[in-house]
């Protein structure tokens, strides 16, 4: 059995009090007198002796110990006895858990705290279950009640406790209840009877002394030497002090002064004629005045007490007698009442009738009696109805009463039938037992050793089911205990996401003003002030690094890389590009932070709570506001299923690749060369002992076998990168590219000529004028072609455009509601930036900010509800008509391209039957040569 020793190193712990002792500091004083809180009525206080193992070497064993429990700090106190001053030390209950176990020393129970493991043994197992109950009790009263404030503080400062706390109500009182029933309080062994008790002997006083506390020892041992000095010199005088009230008559039958023959030593309760009339000798109770006055138990006092409680009985029974007779006038005043109104309406009916001049006005009054004597009449039936209706009950519920007699009575002849079989065996046993006994059989001899091995296996199931229901009680206690933990670190969590949040946003807000001032000092020529900005500015930069290697608490939330890989930070060459980085990445993690609980968790609920997943509204809704990452690959296995269900046959991805390793596909080379520059800024791509490159090569080379017509195209490479990444798994990611391609997107979008991606292209323009013809018109004022801009976004679905958190959330939509969802966040972007678009004044300037602007986007629960929400309506028809539209007008252009390409071929092959004389060859002048 784990244990502990005597004491730990720990610090002697202080009471809150000054030099009253310990255990006695924490029970109220009684009043002695009248009808005072006696014994049985003060409130019960959790101490007593306890066994605690613990020592060293050959004191090693158990030691006797007092201990107390604080209901303040939750913790529980132990002393040598009742009356040190100090006590040796205390356990902390708040984070403890109990044990018992049933193959230990009856009485012994275990404390376990984090730190250690305390072993204690009651006299009694049921002192052990009491112990054990109130100890649980009092942990559970600790978490449940909130800090209470001062008596002194003023009452509207109470409620600044903290706002989670535990409720325990009747319910779960109940439910503690059902698993051990409540002990009884062991009379004489806990709570303020055990104090006046001696403490328990032990083999030698030097066995029960702590050597840990030596100190604490001798103070404690010096404080009761003082108290026993002042006690023996003092005589009388003190103790009539203390309480002249209890002592005044044993004060009348009592000499004025100690006979010359007392010792000075003895107590003034040994002489004879001290002896007062009570039930409690007074040896007992000059005792209990020499420990502490907390115990004023005198003789008088108990005998007064219960003379009292005597009168306060009587007393009781008279009021409730004066109560009930109270009741019972009030009765006949609410009889006498009613009956005075109704004769009050009868003389008010009377009047009316005899006031009445014409016969007409007394026929009026004649007919409204009759129609109250109707009405009284319908209410007597009424009554009477529901008069039957209750005999009727009667009725039945007189023979269910009795068929329980008839019940009642073949019970009790049975019992009778048993007793005379009980009476029987009697008999026989008494006969038995009167026969001379003879040897006993083996048989016998068998049998008894049985009986008796079912009486000891009897014992241990009792003693394993107690186990059993204090454990489950503990179990139960601590998971409820754990659970509001739980809580309240939750919204700890929240607290700290929202600090980091705000931290974010002050760090961002610093760099984008040292980059507006180093924009604004760019013109200037002032050198010192140059040099300080560049220092500030490279110190923000590194910011990160230095404050993650000197605060282990790590405040700064921005890490290197995502979770899919990303670098969050950009390692851009230019100075001002790096700064505008860091403030980018310090805006993603605020607005991630302060999305998390708010937005991110019920979300994370609702995916949760899907088992399977089916076409509907509300999943196209949460597809828009984006899947989890726990989710997310379930969920694009799903939706990836759903567009090549008619293709997928089992085992043809590695029919594929079967298929490269025997001849080497033309594309093979153009495949090699973009696997280097498929994200750079992806760990996961750039890193030489990874194996997402040799995955994605064998993608790439499946597909190219797969789609001939198609072969392999640039940007393929970046489609099959982010499929790979979320779904880490090939053969799916290979599958994912097929769907985009060949099913998602039209079908020649990866064509040579990219006719469709050109469709596209110029849809997005007429599009862009309808939504934002501000916008298009400040571009076309300088002339920007924006294809060169979006041509890419959406060959690759912008995955070289947005961070990876918005760029996923944009794929969730795509692959279940198509290029659709492009084209609305296309417009998004444009919408989000608009404003800073038009600040530009210069078409080179506008080109280089069109460059990078797509990284700045941070929220992207903005854009979402500018994509699907601000762009409406945004019909599907509308999409379809454009692109024919558009589609016709490039077939013809191309077609006149190409006819224009004829002619120019023509003409030059012309050109080379015609040769000019003048012209000349390189074999002219050779012979010269």
């Amino acid at each position: 059995m784990a244990s502990t020793r005597e004491d730990t190193p720990e610090s002697t712990p202080s009471l809150p009090d000054s030099r009253e002792p310990p255990a006695l500091a924490r029970i109220p004083d009684l009043e002695p007198e009248g009808c005072a809180q006696s014994l049985e009525t003060a409130p019960k206080k959790l101490c007593g002796y306890l066994s605690k193992f613990g020592g060293k070497g050959p004191l090693r064993g158990w030691k006797c110990r007092w201990f107390f429990y604080d209901e303040g700090k939750c913790h529980l106190y132990y002393s040598r006895t009742a009356q040190d001053a100090n006590p040796l030390d205390s356990i902390d209950l708040s984070s403890a858990v109990f044990d018992c176990k049933v193959d230990a020393e009856e009485g012994t129970f275990e404390i376990k705290t984090p730190s250690r493991v305390i072993t204690l043994k009651a006299p009694t197992k049921q002192v052990m279950l009491y112990w054990l109950q109130q100890l649980q009790m009092k942990r559970w009263e600790f978490h449940n009640s909130p800090r209470a404030p001062p008596a002194a503080l003023d009452p509207t400062l109470a409620g600044n406790g903290p706002a989670l706390h535990l409720d325990l109500g009747q319910g779960e009182e109940a439910a503690l209840e059902e698993f051990l029933c409540p002990v009884k309080t062991p009379t004489g062994l806990v709570g303020v009877a055990a104090a006046l008790q001696p403490a328990p002997a032990m083999p030698s006083a030097l066995h029960n002394i702590s050597l840990k506390h030596l100190g604490t020892e001798i103070q404690n041992t010096m404080h009761n030497i003082r108290g026993n000095k002042q006690a023996h010199g003092t005589g009388h005088g003190p103790l009539v002090e203390e309480s002249p009230q209890s002592v005044g008559p044993q004060r009348e039958e009592q000499p004025s002064g100690p006979e010359p023959s007392t010792p000075a030593g003895r107590e003034p309760a040994d002489s004879p004629k001290a002896v007062p009339k009570s039930s409690v000798p007074t040896n007992v109770t000059q005792k209990a005045k020499r420990q502490s006055n907390t115990f004023p138990f005198f003789s008088d006092g108990l005998a007064r007490t219960r003379s009292a409680q005597e009168k306060v009985v009587a007393l009781e029974q008279q009021v409730l007698m004066l109560t009930t007779e109270l009741q019972s006038q009030k009765e006949l005043v609410k009889i006498l009442h009613k009956a005075l109104e109704a004769a009050q309406q009868e003389k008010r009916a009377s009047s009316a009738y005899l006031a009445a001049a014409k016969d007409k006005d007394r026929l009026e009054l004649v007919r409204h009696k009759v129609r109250q004597i109707e009405e009284l009449s319908r209410r007597v039936e009424a009554l009477e109805q529901e008069r039957e209706h209750l005999a009727h009950e009667a009725g039945l519920r007189e023979q269910q009463v009795q068929e329980l007699q008839q019940h009642v009575q073949l019970l009790m002849d049975k019992n009778q039938a048993k007793q005379q079989v009980i009476c029987k065996l009697s008999e026989k046993v008494t006969q038995d037992f009167t026969q001379p006994p003879g040897p006993p059989s083996t048989d016998d001899r068998d049998f008894l050793s049985q009986q008796e091995r079912m009486e000891h296996l009897k014992d241990d199931m009792e003693a394993y089911k107690t186990q059993n229901r204090f454990l489950n009680s503990e179990i139960h206690q601590v998971s409820k205990i754990w659970r509001k933990v739980a809580e309240k670190e939750k919204a700890l969590l929240m607290k700290c996401a929202y600090l980091q949040a705000r931290n974010c946003q002050v760090e961002s807000k610093h760099l984008a003003g040292l980059r507006r001032l180093q924009e604004a000092a760019a013109g200037t020529e002032t050198h010192a002030f140059s040099d300080l900005l560049r220092q500030l500015v490279q110190e923000a930069l590194q910011w990160e690094a230095t404050e993650g290697a000197a605060d282990p608490v790590g405040l700064n939330p921005v890490s290197e890389y995502d979770e899919y890989g990303f670098l969050t930070v950009p390692d851009y060459e230019v100075e001002d590009l790096k700064l505008l980085a860091k403030i980018q990445a310090l805006e993603v993690r605020s607005h991630h932070l302060l999305g998390l609980e708010a937005k991110e968790r019920p979300l994370r609920e609702r995916w949760s709570a899907i088992d399977e997943l089916a076409p509907s509204a509300e999943l196209k809704q949460m597809l828009r506001a984006g899947v989890p990452r726990e989710h997310r690959p379930r969920v694009w296995k799903w939706l990836v299923h759903r567009h090549v269900q008619h293709l997928h046959t089992p085992g043809y991805y590695q029919e594929l690749l079967g298929r490269g390793q025997a001849c080497e596909h033309p594309a093979a080379r153009q495949i090699e060369l973009d696997l280097n520059r498929t994200f750079p800024n992806n760990k996961h791509f750039t890193c030489p002992t990874s194996s997402f490159p040799s995955q994605l090569r064998r993608v790439l080379l499946a597909f190219s076998w797969q789609n001939p017509a198609i072969g392999y195209c640039q940007g393929l490479n970046r489609l099959a990168a982010i499929a790979l990444l979320v779904l880490e798994d090939e053969e799916s990611a290979f599958w994912c590219l097929v769907a985009i391609v060949e099913t998602i997107l039209p079908a020649d979008y990866y064509s040579k000529t990219l006719t469709a991606s050109q469709v596209d292209q110029r849809v997005l323009q007429d599009l862009l004028s309808e939504k934002m013809p501000r916008l298009v018109a400040h571009l076309g004022q300088y002339r920007v072609d924006l294809s060169l801009i979006t041509f890419n976004w959406f060959l690759v679905v912008f995955a070289d455009s947005l961070i990876s958190d918005i760029l996923l959330r944009v794929w969730d939509a795509f692959l279940y509601e198509g290029t659709k969802v492009v084209f609305r966040y296309a417009l998004a972007i444009f919408k989000y930036n608009e404003e800073e678009i038009l600040r530009l004044q210069d078409g080179l300037e506008i080109y280089q900010y069109l460059r990078f602007f797509t990284k700045t986007i941070c929220d992207s629960r903005k854009l979402m509800n500018i994509a699907f929400n601000d762009m409406n309506p945004f019909p599907m028809k509308q999409l379809q008509q454009l692109r024919a539209a558009h589609r016709e007008r490039l077939e013809a252009e191309l077609r006149e391209l190409e006819r224009l390409k004829a002619e120019y071929m023509e003409k030059r092959a012309s050109w080379g039957r015609t040769m000019p004389e003048s012209y000349a060859s390189e074999e002219d002048g050779e012979g010269d040569a």
